[in-house]
């Protein structure tokens, strides 16, 4: 499959990355001779430098013969004079990302009326995952599938749920929840768990289940799960717009702090009923003096991940609150796993998610697609959501009698809207919605699960 970038940037060279290790032909277009040799000695993709919406650059690049093209770069407006010139020059596919709240509401007219396969908007995709968070507050990191019917939902283990050395096995016999336990991380080791696996205080566990299901589980062993009533938010950019925007939908109190006094009153204009103060969100006596100490939670969005870092921080000493902070660049990730502050977002790896999903959708080979993608686990696992269309080596035959890759589990099974632990006499149908979570990368389709 080819495929071509144009837009080198952090969302650009993250996709470089993912896309190299599905089996790609990749081109990468920007106007930045710098920045195609540094991607090009890190990547193996062939560079060009010039204008994406240059109908010589793009031939250049192979857009006649190319599969998909995804336009990244910084203007909205590039991006889908990008896409609209590659169609009609080729035959690809074309992806667009579009981040200025002027379109939110004009997505779909934009999508149909261009032609575009999808369009992405990473600062709406990252208030959505952060809502999703305030509202069941106790997990650090949530993902839906099936529609949000389903939820794959991370949490630490504390010393006061009393689950410190009980193996799995006895956790759900003694519960009697129905979720499923898919993964295990600890400081040394990652694990998809069978029945015999333990669980430690300070692990990561990671369930499945339905929403119900999961806050039933949470409650009996001593998490919260209400929504938050509050939130403090520091930095007032394009994400903390859409998080303030859903969340007063959902009935909780928002309050932005931001020093630029210009953007300060467009977001009072744009968001009535949240509460815009202008001042400097690493003033403590400012926060302190907002309601740091007595706020549910406390979400720090600046540009700067340094900035965001240090606040949760800081604020971990400071409140009880939820603690959710934006990072940008990757490479400090392990680090910053080891700091324990709360959830972290990463907003390269929603877009990334999207994209690969819809690139695996268009390899599948028999009756089944990649409705739902998830990089999980520290990157070290995927999760993943197939709709079942045709017959396939896996229909209707138990699960027990698979021959299952290792490391392979086949979390949930969903059919004709009702969602279902499986269990190893289960077997898969046409029709049904699979959730696999693996920690072998690249599944196309639902064959794939099979050594």
């Amino acid at each position: 499959m080819h495929i071509i970038i144009v837009g080198c940037g952090k969302v650009g060279r993250t996709l470089a990355d993912q896309l190299q290790e599905e089996d790609t032909d990749l081109t990468l277009i920007d106007t930045d001779p710098d920045v195609i040799n540094d991607l090009t000695e890190d990547i193996d993709a062939m560079g060009i430098v010039g204008n994406g919406a240059s109908i010589n650059t793009l031939m250049e690049a192979g857009v006649k013969t190319a599969d998909i093209m995804i336009a990244v770069t910084a203007s909205d407006e590039l991006n889908l004079l990008c896409c609209l010139i590659a169609q009609k020059t080729g035959h690809c596919q074309t992806i667009a990302r579009v981040r200025n709240p002027i379109y939110s509401k004009e997505i779909s007219f934009i999508k149909e009326r261009l032609g575009l396969s999808m369009i992405i908007n990473p600062e709406l995709a990252t208030a959505r995952e952060i809502s999703r968070l305030l509202r069941f507050p106790a997990a650090i990191k949530i993902d839906p599938f099936s529609r949000g019917r389903v939820e794959l939902l991370k949490f630490k283990v504390l010393p006061e749920f009393g689950l410190d050395g009980m193996s799995i096995s006895q956790i759900t016999d003694k519960y009697r929840c129905d979720v499923l336990f898919c993964a295990i991380e600890s400081k040394t080791t990652l694990s998809i768990p069978g029945g015999d696996q333990l669980v430690h205080n300070g692990d990561f566990v990671s369930i499945i289940a339905t929403p119900k299901n999961t806050a039933h589980f949470f409650k009996k062993i001593g998490l919260k799960t209400h929504q938050v009533k509050n939130t403090l938010i520091i930095g007032g950019g394009t994400i903390s717009y859409y998080l303030a925007k859903t969340l007063s939908d959902l009935k909780i109190d928002v309050k932005i702090i931001d020093k630029n006094k210009d953007r300060c009153e467009e977001l009072s204009e744009m968001l009535p009923d949240a509460t815009i103060i202008c001042g400097d969100g690493t003033d403590r006596s400012l926060l302190l003096e907002e309601g740091l100490s007595t706020v549910e939670s406390f979400v720090t969005l600046t540009n700067m991940d340094e900035e965001n870092i240090f606040l949760s921080l800081s604020a971990k000493n400071l409140t009880q609150a939820k603690l959710i902070a934006k990072v940008n660049r990757l490479p400090y990730k392990d680090v910053i796993d080891d700091l324990d502050i709360g959830s972290v977002i990463y907003p390269k790896y929603i877009t990334s998610d999207s994209i690969l999903r819809y690139v695996r959708a268009m390899q599948n080979t028999i009756g089944s697609n990649v409705e739902t993608l998830y990089h999980v686990l520290d990157n070290q696992a995927e999760a993943l959501e197939f709709i079942i269309r045709d017959e396939s080596p896996v229909v209707g035959i138990p699960l027990a009698d698979l021959n299952l890759k290792p490391n392979l589990l086949v979390c949930c099974l969903t059919r004709e809207g009702t969602v279902r632990i499986p269990r190893g006499q289960d077997s898969i149908q046409i029709g049904d919605n699979v959730i696999i979570v693996t920690t072998h990368k690249g599944l196309r389709d639902i064959r794939d699960i099979l050594a």
